[in-house]
């Protein structure tokens, strides 16, 4: 029998059982839908992830306070307050330092804001003019805090774009306006350039202030809760940790590093653990995704034993009439192979589907993973094949005088 028979007569088998064929493919299309749609939201997010740490600054080392733990990043970062604006003073005129192209020290807690009837509550950054430099920041209208207001701690703000949206709703030019940080009345000279993000992690959502201001005059605090430093290329970054490290023992009078009283981090680092926790919990939500797709092969193999059953004196009529044992086989697996290969290309279709209205509603990342579809290809005609060859083989084996008997 050729083989675009056994397809035909496959097809059309199919077709007769419309009920059973369709709960069998709708356990692949879950399973391929799935794995489509997870990869594609482990990947968005690790994307998303990924360009919020770069945003942060390029080559950027960040200095914290608090206790380190045997060569390890030391827990509670920035719970310290073991830095002062000394201490980024020094690694920035230092001789021994030759790595460091700029320095921005940071006193951040949160405040409340309020203007006129509108308040609300958010992360206050006690900066200096340095700071846009470091952290690759830029100002959309007005000015950014400079070094006259530091050295004179003037009560000046500059506001991110969701605390000027927040604080003027009315859509008014927040610069020249005056605001209250904790009831003390201070002049909006600047709004930032959006950066993205969310919750905590909203970098739209803060107001910057003085480093001085911040210290003296809002939070009393002598001391830094971080300090961002830019060095002069990647290629110095650990040659920069080295130098600002040695330097910070030395002020801080520690005679080994096991014992320093502060920790300093790149976004290298930053980055490769985020990529390592997003990568795992990607594969986690994949691997959960897998099973269904195991439990989909194992429903069209049960659909397919149910075929064998129903069609016994078929199959022995066949075989008494001379057909091959591998004919047998490859008819059964056709219609299994079919099965997935429909419920996959559905599969692949609606996972894609889902992942894009998905980022639309979340106004996330949209990304589709071309291994994602290839492996979503594979595993189907896979599933087809291994759940469909024991069906294929038991009905290949029938001896056919005890087929053509059964009832």
């Amino acid at each position: 029998m050729e083989i675009i028979e056994l397809i035909t007569e496959s097809l059309q088998t199919l077709i007769r059982n419309k009920l059973r064929t369709g709960l069998a493919i709708l356990g692949i299309v879950i399973g391929i839908g799935s794995v489509i749609a997870l990869i594609s939201l482990g990947e968005a997010t690790q994307r998303s992830v990924q360009d919020q740490i770069q945003a942060l600054g390029s080559n950027l080392l960040t200095v914290s306070p608090g206790s380190q733990s045997s060569g390890a990043v030391r827990g509670a970062a920035g719970g310290g307050t073991t830095l002062t604006y000394e201490d980024a003073k020094a690694i920035m005129s230092s001789a021994d330092v030759t790595t460091v192209h700029n320095v921005s020290p940071q006193l951040s807690k949160r405040a409340q804001l309020t203007a006129s009837s509108n308040n609300t509550n958010t992360q206050v950054i006690g900066v200096t003019e340095a700071y846009p430099s470091v952290n690759s920041i830029s100002v959309e209208s007005g000015s950014f805090i400079t070094n006259q207001d530091v050295l004179g701690m003037t009560k000046v703000v500059v506001l991110g774009p969701t605390t000027a949206a927040t604080l003027f709703p009315d859509g008014s030019d927040p610069v020249g306006q005056t605001i209250r940080i904790n009831k003390n009345a201070f002049r909006v000279v600047g709004v930032t350039v959006s950066k993205g993000g969310s919750g905590f992690a909203n970098r739209d959502d803060v107001a910057f202030v003085p480093l001085t201001t911040a210290q003296k005059q809002l939070f009393g605090s002598n001391y830094l809760s971080n300090i961002s430093i830019s060095a002069k290329s990647a290629e110095v970054m650990t040659d920069a940790q080295n130098q600002v490290g040695y330097l910070l023992l030395a002020r801080h009078k520690i005679s080994t590093p096991a014992k320093a009283d502060f920790s300093i981090i790149s976004q290298s680092d930053i980055l490769s653990t985020a990529s390592q926790t997003t990568g795992s919990f990607t594969a986690l939500l994949s691997g959960v995704a897998a099973i269904s797709l195991i439990v989909g092969g194992i429903g069209i193999m049960n659909i397919m034993l149910v075929t064998v059953n129903e069609r016994t004196r078929e199959i022995g009529l066949r075989k008494a009439l001379g057909a091959k044992k591998r004919i047998i086989i490859l008819q059964f697996l056709i219609e299994a192979i079919m099965l997935t290969f429909v419920g996959g290309v559905i599969g692949i279709v609606l996972g894609v589907g889902f992942s894009y209205v998905y980022s639309l509603l979340s106004q996330t990342l949209f990304i589709i993973s071309p291994y994602a579809v290839l492996l979503a290809f594979v595993v189907s005609a896979g599933i087809g094949i291994l759940f469909g060859w024991y069906p294929a083989s038991r009905a290949a084996n029938l001896q056919p005088i005890e087929a053509l008997r059964y009832e």
